[in-house]
């Protein structure tokens, strides 16, 4: 077998968008040339990779295989140059970690401070992504942390429950709302709401319980913190979903209630996973243990 780095990027880059054309694009290589290597590569591996239909090329068998080994090789490679660059710039190394929103504005940011400052040579790439695309994205080894709902993670991820996520009901003093201590997400998507922007994985989870009941949430205004969010409800301007930790926080400071929402949803275990905690490089199972060592015990009630 005799492909290089570039036939796998090739390869993922068409993969990635359905399309020998688009691919060749992406990979900044003239389709023919594309083609070329395509072929070259089936050729070495004796199996057909991609099969045409009617909405583009779609991976054979062998092609999905290869697919999963292919974005492994590119991120090792790509954590390998970020290793030895981290050298040049005084580093040691790199841990990349993917997380929800509600881990990376509640959760992880003191978990995450304290690890830094215990080891000054390593550096942490962290990004914002949903919970069921940060599990794919550790399956494939594109990433060596996520932090996310336990429920979307698959079976063969290794992980441990690191703390209980609630979702709130946020609602002025005034509200109708008010004074309940449960409620059902059915009785106020209809109400005026304050979301987070579009971009966020939060809101999109949200929007996604909303769609299931056919409705879609009113904004009358969409910002990128709680604490702005919790601002306008108590302003009177509309209602907010936020997790309880941030709702109580803000709570203690803002002239607002807080409902628990009943649905199965609005309550979840968030995780800390892995591929495989063998196959980390050392810093990496160094920030795994560092949260683990942080993870809140799960309550009785």
């Amino acid at each position: 077998m005799r492909f290089d780095l570039v036939d796998l990027q090739l390869f993922v880059a068409i993969a990635e968008a359905n399309s020998i054309t688009h691919g060749a694009a992406r990979a900044h290589l003239a389709l023919a040339s594309a083609s070329a290597r395509i072929k070259a590569l089936e050729a070495s591996l004796g199996v057909a990779l991609l099969a045409r239909g009617r909405r583009g090329i779609v991976l054979t068998a062998a092609g999905e295989a290869l697919l999963g080994h292919a974005r492994i090789v590119l991120q090792d490679v790509e954590t390998m140059r970020s290793d030895l660059g981290g050298y040049a710039r005084g580093l040691k190394a790199s841990v990349s970690l993917l997380a929800n929103t509600v881990g990376l504005s509640e959760h992880l940011p003191k978990a995450l401070a304290s690890f830094l400052r215990a080891h000054p040579n390593i550096s942490l790439a962290v990004e914002e992504r949903e919970s069921a695309d940060i599990a794919q994205a550790i399956a494939s080894g594109a990433a060596d942390i996520g932090f996310a709902a336990d429920h979307t993670l698959p079976d063969h991820l290794e992980r441990f429950s690191f703390c209980e996520d609630r979702f709130m009901l946020v609602v002025p003093p005034r509200s109708a709302f008010a004074s309940r201590r449960h409620i059902d997400f059915q009785e106020v998507v209809q109400q005026d709401f304050i979301g987070l922007t579009n971009s966020t994985a939060l809101q999109s989870h949200i929007g996604k319980y909303a769609a299931r009941l056919g409705a879609r949430l009113r904004f009358r205004a969409q910002l990128r913190d709680f604490d702005a969010m919790c601002q306008m409800v108590a302003a009177g301007v509309g209602v907010a979903i936020i997790p309880e930790v941030a709702a109580r926080r803000c709570a203690r400071s803002m002239p607002i209630r807080l409902v628990r929402i009943r649905d199965p949803w609005a309550s979840r275990r968030m995780a800390i996973c892995v591929r495989s905690f063998k196959a980390l490089s050392r810093p990496a199972q160094q920030l795994y243990e560092h949260l683990r060592s942080e993870s809140v015990p799960r309550s009785a009630g």
